[in-house]
Parts: C-alpha cells; structure tokens; sequence
C-alpha cells in the first residue's frame, strides 16, 4: 500500500535486479558470438551462402532483375537489401555484391557486373552509383523454385516481410566457389573446387552412399583456384577432404622465354589466388633492390585486360630456372592456403569432410525435391478439382446456365449450383467465373484435354513421392543439366611431388605390343600399329633399325603390369611396362641398357609380364620355368622374384658353355615341352621338376647329343586346354600340329620328331602353343614383320616340313615369331600390300 502511495505521490522506487556480473558478461558474449556465427560469418552448408549474399540474390530476384533483363544501378540494388532485409552498412552489401560477381575471386560467378568491379591488379571496384548490376543465368538455378514452397521462409528485421531462410539451390555454390570468414571464436576457409568435377562426385555419391573419400577424390582431384596457377603437392588437400582441415600450396604460371639478345626472361602469365600483380611486381622490386635476389636486371608488368603478363629479365651470367625458384620460395608466386572447412549444419557450426559437404548438400536436394513435388501435388490436384467441375457443368450445360440466368446475385448463383448438382464452393465459384468462351466446341476439347493431363501429371507425381529411386533420379539428372550447361575445363593444373606419385593412377590401362631387339634396344607401341595380312605376304617395315640388328622379342602386356627380364647368363631384371619408352612402329627404341643395369656382354633371353606382385597367393602357388640351350631345366616358386633390386638377382646358376634361352610362367601343374634345333620335341609333366632356389643349377629336361644342335623353345601347356603346337624354321616353313600326338614321356629323353627338318625349310627356329583366335606375328632379320590369323595355317602331323609361312628375300631368314591376341581389323589383300612394298622400294 506505501507503494502504491508513493507511486500516486510521484516517487517511483528503483526497480533494480542485482545479477553476477561474470554470469551477464558470459551470457551476452555467447549470445552474441552465436549471432554472428550463425548470422554473418559462417556459410550455410546447404546452399553455400552467408546472409548477405542470399539476401542480395533473393532481393535482386524479387526485383526481377535477371540474366535476360537491362543491368540496374547498384546503389538501387543496395539500398533493396539494407531497408528490406539486411540492416547493417551499405559497404559491407556492396562489396559483398561486388565479390559474386568478380571472376578474380568467385570460380563462379552468380551477378552480373556492369562498369568497373575491380582488377587483377589490386584496383577497387568503382562506387556503387557508377556501377550496375544483375544476375546471371546460373542464378536461376540458385533460385529456381523458390515459389514452390520448397525452403522455409522467415520475417525480416522489422516483421513486416519474408525471406528464405536458404536458397533452394541445384548447383553444390559452398564446394565450386568456397567461402571464408572469421567468426568468434572460429574461421572458415573452403577452397574453389571445378563444377564438373563436383557434379560427378555428387552423381558416384548417388550411386553408392558408401563411397569413400579416396574414391571421391578420384572425382575431385584438388580445388580449382579462378586465377589457375598450379597446386604444388596434393598431401595437404588429401588431409583436408579426410578431415575438413588441410593445406594446399599454389604456384603462378611461369615460362621461362629466350630473348632476342640471346638472354632469357621469366614471364608470369598466372599468379595465385587472391594476389594481385601490382603488388607481386613491387615486392620482386623490393627484393632486387634489397640484394636477396641476384640475377635479375628488369621487373614490368605488361597485364592488361586480356590477361596476366610480367615480364621478369634475367642477366646475361644468371640462370632463369635457379631466378624463379628463388621467387617462388621469396614472393607470393608461391602462396599457401589453410583449409578449414567450416560451415552451419542444423543450425550449428561444423567441420566436414568432402564426403560430408557432398552428403549435406544432396540430403538438401533430396528434401527441395519432395517438397517441390508436394506442392506441384497439391496445385494440379486442386486443378484437378477445378476441371471436374468443369466437366460436370459442361455435362449439365444448359440446366447451370439457365439455373445462373435465374438467380438474382453471384451469391445466390453459387449457392444454386452448389445445392442443385453438388458442386463445392471453390467449382461453383470457378463456373461462375467461367468466359463464355469457353463454352465454344474447341474450348471444351482443350477443357477435356487438360483434364487428361492433370491427372498423368498427379499420377507421375505420386509415383515420384513413392518412390526414392526416382527422386534420387530426379537429382542426378537436375545436376547433369547444370553440368551441361555451366561444366567446363579445370584452371589450376596440379603438380605431384616425387614422394606422393604413384605412377600407375597417371598411367591409362592399356595394352602396348613390347618389342626387344637383337642389338637390345626396346620400345612399347600401341598394338593396333600392327595390321593384319595373309598368309604368304611380304609384310611391313616393323623397325627402324640398322640393318643387322632384327627384333627377337615381342609380346603384348597391359601399361600397368611388372616385366620380368632374364638374360642369357641367369640374371633377372624388373622393370614396369609404362617405364619402357613409347614409339611408333618404325623408330629404333632405346637401349635397354639405359633401363635396367644388365652387363655389356649379357642379353635378354625372356620376358615374363607378371599383373600382380601384391598378391601373396599369386606369388605362393605360381613358378617360374627357366630352360638352357644345353637342355637343363628349373623351377622356382614366383615368390622368390617378388623383391625388385636395381642391380638385378640370380635366378639360375648357369655352367660354363651354357645360356638361358626362355622363361614361363606355370601354376604347378602344367606341362613342359621342349623343342631342339635339328626338329625334335619331348613332352612331360612339370610335377617331374622340383622346385628349387634361385641360385640352383637345375635338372635335364631333354637329352642334346650333338654339340651343334640346342634347345630352340619350351612351352607351359595348362592341363585344363590342350592347344596346338606352332613350329617354325628359319626359311619360312610352319604349321601347327595337335599336342595329342605328341606322347608323354619323361623328362631327359631324347624326344620325337616335331617336323620333318631339310635344307629346304631351314632348322627349327620357332616353337610355341597357340589356339585358332591367335595371330601370329613374324619377324625377320631384315626387320620385316608379318601379323596373320593362326587359323590361316593348316594342321599337320609331326612329321611334315609344313607350308611357306613368308616370302622371304634372298640371304633373310626368320629371326622371330610371337602369338598376338586377335584383334578386330581389316585384313589387307596380298596384291595392294605387294604394290605398296614395290613403290617404296621404288
């Protein structure tokens, strides 16, 4: 009551709350990070955007000022965001504006600048009232169906109107353009990333929510920077997609260019993102005026607005390469970024991986879709609505006509119809709005019409929202239309260091014929070099050799496969197929010392190609066969050759007289077939072989009586196909016989005639397995090859010389012979390739 009374009196008491100061200050702290994280700092994961930037964008599409609509003045489009939606300072919407749509700093850009929006150079964008602005044609897929109620919508600062809590985007903006900014108590810092390349993750996403990061980044190989320049090293942007946090380095574009004094000039054509050339040039000067740099006489920048260009001269006794090394470790050519991938997950701040931000944003798209979808339901079902009662008023025409004509307002119009045929408020109301025109014959076919097809339109609607497969379809083929229309090429190339190079994910699987010559020189050659002839023909030039030098191995292996080499003295070699230099069919190759350390006086004898060195299965349960010219045989388990060693290791213990001639590659329980120059042939069981280490001597596989005869080829027949035998002699004679007749026997015997040797066809030079889909390939010491169909060459018993094979030149013989996968090709007619031999001989 004294109160009251003292209220009454005037004297009002001090309503004053005592509160624990520490308490206050920790409350409106949080509060007012949160505001700014949430409000002002950090991106939405969703759409990619912070406040401002989709205010200005929803502001500008509410102004209707789109890609195919005049430019309108900037200050116009400011003054919109800060009365309607954003209240702070008109600098920060402008610059904010500004940045959307400068191609320096957005990999792509979502406004459209008219006027000056800033250079590569460092210069600022002109004052808002000298620029205009408006949006570019990917906007509309940033805002595309926003109308549709697909994103919640919020009031504005005073309450007085709406505006998206998100953008209903298809284009993944916070991975293709990235963000940064400073919040309290936290950053972020998202690279640029190429769209086409994000589109794909997104769709292989899709199609395996299991995929992992590794597999991502098979897509997404490193951000793309819109400045270009080259990423230095990938082991930085590999632990940011892991983890969200990383480090990528970036380097400018820089060539190194001859001057016509005969000096030489570094030309930057690219410098990295975010630096501008003004500033890179007067820090270069700075450098060479203070005496850290040496060997630089001239720094300008040329730069213009067709591009970067400064032009670094370098004096006459410097070396350019160790100049622009010296400018990549002392200027910005060379900068660093700090990846921190932070962004507003449901409301709160998080760090995510790649996989994370590709998850976030199609789970977005995912609910944009079904809510996109409920509403296009909801208004073709009360469309529907509409043209029912259409139907049914066209159906009782003239009775609601005559029923309006009687009725004495639209009122009681609305009610008669509604009480006399049924119809509800919302179908009495459009009969009543009904044109007369549309009582006309065409009009009620199209009214018919239109009813059709709204419901195909609600039926395809409710099968989409029943089924996930389809939504998810929908998304994939909404993302394959932005790519297809904003898809381009990466900018920034990436540079690997040595140590983070596996060279087998650069290499293209592939298969290249290899070829080894007799004077060693070796190259691979993509095998569709090779074209296939008939039997009989003269065949073509394979080498561009000299004249005494012929090819004696070739084979076709896969890019990603291991070769093993073993020379003539029992030594192996490794060396990958994507090593070997590549040629075309007529250049030489390179020694195959520069290769591999084999010795002067040794040579390759075999080559084994073997797919996997990982497997220790593989390695356990396949053998090496080694065969010498003296009939010795050995067999080595693989495992024994899986450990590479530059210097190469004994794989046989050789005696003194005796080489190596073949190796192969068995599973254990094949069988072996030897075959010697003067014609015979031995086939026995592999299990008769023991394996033994790789420094052992070897057992006798075939008996070698004369001194001037020797072992000419061995082959591994698998016990699960018996293929035919293919013998060759050295004047051009073969055919192909039946393994059948040829008894086993065992091991160390003398063997049985395999064809019937005479001075005519030569001695035995060739002896390999092959089926009816193989082509053969011949080579000769003149360095002609021939490629023809296995099938082209006829059965034959043991004892028969064979048929002519090729026409061979006086004084050439058969150096060697290879079985070819067939391949699909045009065979070439005896006649043309013999017309063509004799013009370049001409």
């Amino acid at each position: 009551m004294a109160e009251q009374m003292n209220e009454l009196n005037g004297n009002i008491p001090p309503r004053i709350v005592d509160v624990n100061i520490e308490e206050q200050m920790k409350t409106s702290y949080i509060d007012y990070s949160m505001s700014v994280i949430v409000g002002r700092a950090l991106p939405d994961v969703r759409d990619g955007f912070k406040p401002v930037h989709r205010r200005i964008l929803f502001a500008m599409n509410e102004l209707g000022i789109t890609y195919d609509k005049p430019h309108k003045k900037s200050a116009r489009i400011v003054g919109e965001v800060l009365g309607k939606y954003h209240p702070h300072g008109d600098t920060a919407v402008y610059d904010a504006m500004v940045r959307m749509g400068q191609d320096l700093s957005m990999r792509y850009t979502a406004i459209d600048g008219q006027g000056n929006f800033g250079a590569p150079n460092g210069d600022g964008p002109a004052a808002m009232r000298y620029t205009e602005a408006r949006l570019k044609k990917m906007s509309d897929h940033i805002l595309v169906d926003i109308e549709k109620e697909t994103v919640d919508f919020q009031y504005n600062f005073d309450d007085t109107l709406q505006e998206p809590t998100v953008l209903p985007t298809r284009i993944p903006q916070l991975i293709i353009n990235g963000s940064s900014g400073i919040a309290v108590g936290m950053a972020t810092n998202m690279m640029p990333h190429n769209l086409s390349e994000v589109i794909d993750a997104c769709i292989a996403y899709i199609d395996n929510k299991e995929i992992t990061i590794d597999e991502i980044m098979k897509f997404i190989k490193a951000p793309d920077f819109p400045t270009g320049g080259t990423i230095y090293g990938i082991e930085g942007i590999k632990q940011a997609m892991h983890t969200g946090r990383g480090r990528v380095v970036l380097r400018g574009t820089a060539t190194i260019e001859p001057t016509k004094n005969g000096r030489e000039e570094i030309v930057i054509s690219e410098v990295p993102y975010q630096i501008t050339t003004d500033n890179l040039t007067s820090r270069i000067g700075q450098l060479v005026n203070d005496k850290l740099i040496d060997g630089i006489s001239d720094v300008t920048n040329q730069s213009n607005k067709d591009g970067t260009r400064i032009v670094i001269e370098v004096k006459k006794d410097a070396v350019a390469q160790i100049v622009l090394n010296q400018l990549y470790k002392q200027t910005e050519l060379q900068t660093s970024y700090g990846i921190n991938n932070v962004a507003i997950v449901k409301g709160r701040p998080k760090t995510l991986n790649i996989k994370d931000l590709i998850s976030e944003f199609i789970e977005f798209r995912h609910e944009v879709i079904l809510r996109r979808t409920k509403f296009d339901l909801r208004k073709a079902e009360e469309r529907l609505h509409i043209l029912e009662g259409f139907m049914k008023a066209l159906d009782h025409l003239d009775e609601v006509i005559r029923l309006i004509r009687q009725s004495n307002n639209p009122e009681n119009a609305k009610s008669q119809l509604i009480g006399t045929f049924e119809f509800s408020d919302i179908q009495a109301k459009a009969i009543l709005e009904m044109r007369l025109q549309r009582l006309t014959g065409m009009e009620r076919e199209k009214i018919k019409q239109e009813y059709d097809d709204t419901i195909l339109t609600v039926n395809n609607l409710k099968e989409i929202l029943g089924s996930e497969y389809l939504q998810y379809n929908i998304i994939k083929t909404e993302l394959v239309e932005v790519k297809e229309k904003f898809g381009d090429e990466r900018k920034s190339k990436i540079q690997y260091l040595a140590e983070e190079m596996n060279m087998i994910d650069f290499i293209a699987e592939e298969d290249v014929v290899i070829t080894l010559s007799n004077d060693g020189y070796i190259k691979r050659t993509a095998s569709n070099e090779y074209r296939q002839q008939r039997r009989g023909g003269r065949g073509s030039k394979g080498s561009g050799k000299k004249a005494s030098d012929w090819i004696e191995h070739l084979f076709i292996a896969s890019t990603h496969h291991t070769l093993l080499f073993f020379t003539e003295k029992g030594r192996c070699y490794w060396l990958k197929v994507y090593e070997i230099p590549e040629g075309e069919k007529t250049t030489k190759g390179r020694a195959i010392q520069n290769l591999i350390q084999i010795d002067n006086d040794d040579r390759i004898k075999a080559i084994i190609d073997i797919a996997d060195f990982k497997n220790e299965t593989y390695l356990q349960e396949n053998y090496i066969i080694l065969c010498t010219k003296q009939g010795t045989i050995k067999k080595t388990v693989l495992e024994d050759f899986s450990r590479p060693r530059a210097n190469g290791i004994i794989a046989i213990s050789i005696e003194e007289g005796d080489k190596l001639i073949e190796a192969r590659l068995t599973n254990g329980s094949s069988e072996i077939m030897m075959a010697l120059q003067s014609g015979n042939a031995i086939r026995f069981k592999e299990s008769e072989v023991r394996p033994t280490g790789r420094g052992a001597i070897g057992v006798r596989g075939i008996s070698v009586d004369d001194t001037k005869d020797e072992v000419v080829g061995m082959i591994c027949i698998s016990n699960e196909a018996l293929p035919s035998v293919l013998v060759v002699s050295e004047h051009g004679y073969g055919k192909r016989t039946s393994v059948e007749e040829y008894r086993t026997a065992h091991r160390g015997g003398k063997g049985v005639k395999t064809i019937n040797v005479t001075d005519k066809t030569g001695n035995l030079v060739g002896f390999l397995e092959v089926k009816e889909e193989n082509d053969l390939m011949i080579t000769c010491k003149s360095g002609i090859t021939i490629r023809m169909s296995v099938n082209t060459i006829r059965e034959a018993g043991r004892n028969t010389q064979g048929v002519r094979l090729i026409n061979l030149n006086d004084n050439d013989s058969i150096a060697a012979i290879a079985c070819l996968d067939k391949e699909e090709e045009e065979e070439v007619n005896n006649e043309e390739e013999n017309s063509n031999e004799e013009q370049n001989t001409q």
